[in-house]
């Protein structure tokens, strides 16, 4: 019984990884914009009833004062909300454990426990089921694998935790590698030039880094497909990794814990992935805006209506690739990421990411660098080559930057900059 058990576990498993696959690779290709959101009005029906039967948060409705999820809600609810019976302190206690010994273990048997990585200071816990993970292992290769070769390929994934969600991926027909970003880049070298990976799936922070090892000799692989995950990948970033790895366009996976929200296009645009999310739009100004998610294909701990506080920019004009899926232009950081100034009139003056970033790219011989705003006053700018000519011109431009948009100019101080590898790179970053 127990061996039948398991194997018939076993076979539902690959049934719901093929389902999905064939669904997200060739079935979810909308001829409209009326098409998307007439799925998801249907998604969205059908969510509702199981959080109704499963979440004993959500069983007489949505309450009458909910108004949005976040990192906070989530946790502080966690018990009532997830639809497994799991105990937070329970699998908190469990994450940590894993995340000090890098063992990472699952709770009963097949729901994996994670801890999100907390950029905001705020620590976050998430749980998948083994369904869960296989349809997201199904979705992220059928929106990522090449096409013409859908098997055959050895993936290097770095990440900063092992998970049983990312082993999913692992098949007969596709090859995965973790490698652990909190060890040095040297332990890493030998591994993937014996590997030989055909795709490289790293923060933005460890492809610089591999960028490097190539250009010196060290590292020698030819992977057909870079993805840039966790991070925010700058312009000049991209500009350097292209250049190494000569490829045309890297590809980008905007995933957080809380879903896989976004991919490239064939054309090299990020787009939402609206057949797995709905997003609620709330604009900054006319582009940008915050997401607020509802995910079609959560179902251990349910996420709906969860507020991110990441910028992103929308792009309304249509795409080459020919998806009616919502074009961004790009992630440009954080709430926390943006900057406020004294004005020149007396109130506060908000200045975007996007923003200081140019301060910085306007000027020649740059190189790393990280911006971080201490106070009002009091501006920091890090960099891995320091210079009085560049430090001047960079000056120069928050000068500028201050008179057009009505700021009192902050002092600006100059730093070397260090990579610190346990924590995401964050290139722009107010403490």
């Amino acid at each position: 019984m127990t061996l039948w058990k398991g194997l018939s576990k076993f076979c539902m498993k690959k049934i719901t990884f093929l389902k999905t696959f064939i669904q997200t690779r060739w079935l979810h290709n909308f001829r409209s914009r009326e098409a998307i959101e007439n799925y998801q009005k249907k998604q969205l029906a059908s969510y509702m009833d199981f959080l109704k039967r499963e979440s004993p948060y959500f069983k007489n409705g949505v309450p009458s004062d909910f108004d949005h999820m976040d990192k906070a809600f989530m946790m502080s609810h966690f018990n009532k909300l997830n639809t497994q019976g799991v105990d937070r302190d329970e699998a908190l206690a469990l994450a940590i454990e894993s995340e000090k010994t890098r063992n990472f273990t699952e709770l009963k048997g097949e729901i994996a426990v994670g801890l999100s990585s907390g950029t905001s200071g705020h620590r976050g816990l998430f749980i998948t089921t083994e369904k869960e993970r296989s349809m997201w292992a199904a979705a992220i290769l059928a929106k990522m694998l090449p096409k013409g070769q859908l098997f055959g390929h050895r993936i290097a994934f770095f990440l900063r935790a092992d998970n049983e969600l990312y082993q999913t991926i692992n098949t007969a027909l596709i090859r995965l590698e973790y490698f652990d970003i909190f060890k040095n880049t040297d332990d890493h070298i030998e591994r993937l030039n014996n590997y030989k990976p055909t795709i490289v799936v790293a923060p933005a922070s460890m492809l610089i880094e591999l960028s490097k090892r190539l250009k010196d000799g060290e590292l020698v692989i030819h992977p057909q497909k870079i993805v840039s995950v966790a991070e925010i990948l700058e312009d000049s970033d991209k500009e350097r990794i292209l250049s190494a790895f000569e490829l045309p366009i890297i590809d980008q996976v905007y995933q957080a814990t809380e879903g896989f929200l976004a991919c490239t296009c064939s054309v090299g645009n990020l787009h939402l992935n609206e057949d797995i999310i709905f997003v609620e739009k709330h604009y900054l100004d006319d582009r940008r805006f915050y997401p607020v998610i509802t995910d079609f294909k959560r179902s251990s701990q349910p996420v709906y209506r969860y507020q991110l506080n990441d910028i992103l920019v929308e792009n309304s004009e249509p795409c080459p690739c020919g998806s009616h899926y919502t074009r961004i232009d790009k992630v440009e950081g954080r709430s926390d990421d943006i900057f406020y100034f004294d004005g020149q009139d007396g109130g506060q003056v908000t200045i975007y990411p996007d923003f200081i970033r140019r301060c910085i790219l306007f000027v020649e011989n740059v190189g790393d660098y990280q911006v971080k705003q201490h106070s009002e006053k009091l501006v920091e700018v890090c960099l891995s080559r320091r210079d009085e000519q560049v430090e001047t011109a960079i000056t120069e431009q928050f000068r500028l930057l201050a008179q057009q948009k009505e700021f009192k100019e902050p002092e600006i101080q100059f730093s070397d900059y260090h990579w610190d590898t346990s924590r995401k790179l964050k290139r722009i970053q107010r403490l």
